[in-house]
């Protein structure tokens, strides 16, 4: 089981905000009356959509996620990005695997807010774990969502480390810090499984 407090104490460490919720619904509503009246840009994240976010934020927001028909272009220039992440450790690192590069160049500039969400399966113990986790469980069972022509999607088990022209695992980003370039940055930590 993860160690929440130190997680929030490293994570706060390193520049960022942090809140916590029991449950996704707790989450979303929290999210919901934060963010109103904003341009919101949202990376390619099932957790968010498992959270509801978007039935929610569209009503008083304007939404850019390419998911719903909105552009991966308006979303790189909305006031505030919404993602999930691939690994989390508790020592405070902040791991993401983009294939397109939209969703990790989001959570690095351009954004006057950042909200990363996050499930309790994401966290792992350190570094080195949470970047295994990211490479060998997040990115296979994405590239098997999106029926994806590569060894790890056929397999499910593992990184391959493939050089398919399907390959999702493109660019990886660690944030060890908040980027200076967000000037305000949020993990929102929800002690559920969510997303892959």
């Amino acid at each position: 089981m993860a160690d929440i407090q130190k997680l929030r104490r490293n994570l706060e460490e390193n520049g960022f905000a942090t809140s916590y919720f029991e449950t996704a619904e707790e989450a979303a509503r929290y999210l919901d009356g934060k963010l109103d009246g904003k341009s919101i840009g949202v990376g390619g994240t099932l957790t968010a959509q498992q959270m509801g976010l978007d039935k929610l934020l569209p009503s008083h927001n304007a939404v850019h996620w390419h998911w719903l028909g909105g552009t991966r272009e308006d979303a790189a220039k909305a006031q505030v990005y919404i993602s999930s992440v691939n690994g989390l450790a508790e020592t405070g690192e902040i791991i993401n695997i983009d294939g397109t590069g939209n969703r990790v160049v989001g959570t690095i500039y351009g954004h006057e807010e950042l909200y990363l969400l996050v499930g309790v399966n994401k966290i792992a113990p350190d570094y080195d774990q949470a970047l295994w986790r990211a490479r060998n469980i997040a990115a296979p069972k994405n590239a098997q969502r999106l029926k994806r022509k590569t060894p790890c999607a056929e397999k499910g088990d593992r990184c391959y480390n493939c050089s398919s022209p399907e390959r999702i695992c493109r660019a990886l980003t660690v944030l060890w810090k908040k980027p200076n370039g967000i000037p305000y940055a949020e993990v929102v930590l929800i002690n559920q499984e969510l997303g892959l």
